[in-house]
């Protein structure tokens, strides 16, 4: 991407190339604008949808291929609705509810999520750039193939969640909970900065730096129950 820096692979997940404009999109060509609100049990293919806000309920709905510009999906109940193929930008999920959903191949960018609930989740071959997370539950999801790639993660709870193949570059942790969580292949060395309030033994099949390791050691001793005097 001309204009990018390249950055280098994250162990078990290379970076994806994700298109960064709507005409970059392989079905842009395909999409008919959208018209009306959201239903539920409803199929929604190659549609965009461009601006406006959504709320009510659309549990159970299908989108495949779609892409969201500049959307709000403020309070909307949005439970065991399955995203593949899609593509959002600049949009904005407040309150959301969002458990239950299966993500796969889906792209967010420079998008807002806050007080959303997440849990229980699927996310595959998911991309997340430029976005804020806030107050986001997703308590036992299962993250697969997943990069959150100059993000900003704050008072995230993924405590109970299975993450395979995780990268976290440019991305800033602040209080981003993992107790009970399972990793392998999650990679944390590229981010900005790891805080942790407490589940540090969740980073079992976790990567780190030496200066993370060390960041963290006082933390890892008291979860370990050791006591350091000198």
């Amino acid at each position: 991407m001309a204009g990018r820096a390249v950055r280098p692979a994250q162990i078990g997940h290379a970076m994806s190339a994700v298109p960064e404009q709507l005409a970059d999109l392989p079905y842009a060509e395909l999409l008919s604008p959208h018209t009306g609100g959201l239903r539920s049990d409803v199929r929604y293919d190659t549609v965009h949808f461009d601006g406006g806000a959504y709320d009510g309920r659309a549990s159970g709905a299908s989108f495949l291929e779609c892409a969201f510009t500049g959307v709000e999906l403020d309070g909307t109940g949005l439970r065991t609705a399955r995203w593949n193929e899609v593509w959002l930008q600049g949009c904005r999920l407040v309150a959301a509810d969002l458990a239950e959903t299966e993500w796969q191949d889906a792209s967010l960018l420079g998008s807002v999520l806050a007080g959303i609930s997440w849990y229980g989740s699927q996310l595959r071959r998911v991309v997340l750039r430029g976005c804020k997370l806030e107050a986001v539950n997703l308590r036992g999801a299962v993250l697969r193939d997943v990069v959150f790639e100059d993000c900003l993660l704050r008072d995230v709870d993924l405590g109970e969640a299975k993450l395979t193949s995780v990268s976290v570059p440019g991305t800033t942790l602040d209080g981003v909970r993992f107790a009970g969580a399972r990793m392998e292949k999650v990679d944390l060395r590229g981010a900005v900065r790891l805080g942790l309030p407490d589940g540090h033994l969740g980073l079992s099949g976790a990567v780190l730096n030496t200066g993370q390791l060390f960041e963290l050691a006082p933390q890892f001793a008291h979860a370990l129950g050791i006591t350091v005097k000198d």
